[in-house]
């Protein structure tokens, strides 16, 4: 089953890419998985099935299950990883990415 209109080969690409802790690199995954590639609108949709909780932001216990969102046997993000997604996203500043902010850092 295909995650935004992205191709299972692609996502199972990227997945396999960051399979060992810290090595998650959100650019290259959102690159590899074709997410970089896709509309504003695609990448949106993608936010909302990411934002679990559907508060309209993505916080950073739902950071931490990223790549489950693609495939739920794959492994959760480290600390490590998670603070540096967060980081990277949060431009606010308020500790969670909002729909405007995951455009922008994947589009961007």
């Amino acid at each position: 089953m295909s995650f935004a209109g992205l191709k299972d080969a692609d996502v199972a690409a990227a997945l396999a890419a960051c399979t060992a802790a810290d090595s998650f690199k959100h650019k290259e995954f959102f690159a590899k998985a074709g997410l970089a590639g896709k509309s504003v609108d695609d990448v949106k949709k993608a936010f909302y099935v990411i934002d679990q909780d559907k508060s309209g932001f993505i916080e950073e216990d739902e950071l931490k299950l990223f790549l489950q969102n693609f495939s739920p046997s794959a492994r959760a993000l480290t600390d490590a990883e998670t603070k540096a997604f967060l980081a990277d996203g949060d431009k606010d500043g308020d500790g969670m990415i909002g729909v405007d902010e995951f455009a922008a850092m994947i589009k961007g």
